[in-house]
């Protein structure tokens, strides 16, 4: 597709790729009043993928609590998940972070069933991407579709997945700059929150850790410590893995020149521009 024949295109569909942090969200609230379905796989997973383990873990917490576990059993409560596209916690907290669980870590087990079922929701939530196109336009009359892709996205190793996202939308990788760089890792050094790795990177970096910090199981690990420690390295990991996805089926897009967006016009022809080049 050319400059033009997007700029033409009735229906856009576009999906953005990136860290987290780098803007999608930013943009898809941007447009959202400019007739575009924000689709936020984020979303997606919280509420229909893994809207049951995260309900699952809340009331197993509930239940160490002598006067809820009561009103539980008597089902005199319920207790339901409010994730919003704006707040995630839910899912983030289910997610957790590794380390010793007096300071709220999981361990290793435990963790890396957590890191599997997210990937599988992960998955699930990328290939109902073209469905949601459809529902966008056919019951909410949205002419626009904009597939706020998670952070983790370039950890999908499934080539069919990421080929059919490709295939229904225009795939736009955000890419930051060395100052972008330098700002998410300080962010995450100063707000650790749970992320997604994949298995073989956890079990490489995990033994870097031991091996600087002295350490020989996963209870003497600071959660917020391990997360501060891996970030950078898990950052200069995905930045291969999102460019070669966007060599092969999206274009580039510079974080910075996203940020600098203001609106439904703008937004296209900064998109229009990438595919020019």
């Amino acid at each position: 597709m050319d400059r033009q024949e997007f700029l033409d295109w009735p229906r856009k569909r576009v999906t953005l790729l990136g860290m987290s942090g780098v803007g999608k969200t930013r943009l898809a609230n941007l447009l959202r009043s400019d007739d575009w379905f924000h689709y936020s796989v984020d979303y997606r997973i919280g509420t229909r993928y893994l809207d049951e383990p995260i309900l699952d873990n809340i009331k197993a917490q509930a239940m160490l609590v002598p006067f809820l576990r009561d009103l539980l059993r008597s089902d005199s409560i319920y207790i339901s998940n409010n994730i919003t596209v704006d707040n995630l916690k839910p899912l983030s907290t289910f997610l957790g972070m590794l380390g010793n669980p007096d300071l709220g870590g999981l361990a290793i087990a435990e963790f890396k069933r957590r890191q599997a079922l997210h990937l599988e929701a992960e998955i699930a939530a990328m290939r109902d991407v073209e469905h949601f196109a459809e529902r966008a336009q056919t019951i909410y009359g949205y002419d626009h579709f904009l597939n706020d892709a998670s952070g983790s996205f370039c950890e999908i190793d499934d080539a069919d997945v990421i080929a059919s996202v490709a295939s229904s939308t225009v795939m736009i990788y955000l890419q930051t700059s060395p100052e972008d760089e330098a700002f998410l890792i300080d962010r995450a050094a100063r707000n650790p929150k749970p992320l997604y790795y994949r298995e073989e990177f956890l079990d490489t970096q995990l033994a870097a850790y031991y091996a600087e910090r002295g350490l020989e199981y996963t209870a003497q690990i600071d959660p917020a410590d391990f997360v501060r420690w891996v970030f950078p390295h898990l950052f200069k990991a995905r930045v291969p893995r999102y460019e070669s996805i966007a060599r092969e089926y999206g274009y580039v897009v510079s974080a910075r020149d996203a940020f600098q967006v203001r609106n439904a016009d703008e937004f296209l022809s900064l998109i229009g521009d990438a595919l020019a080049s």
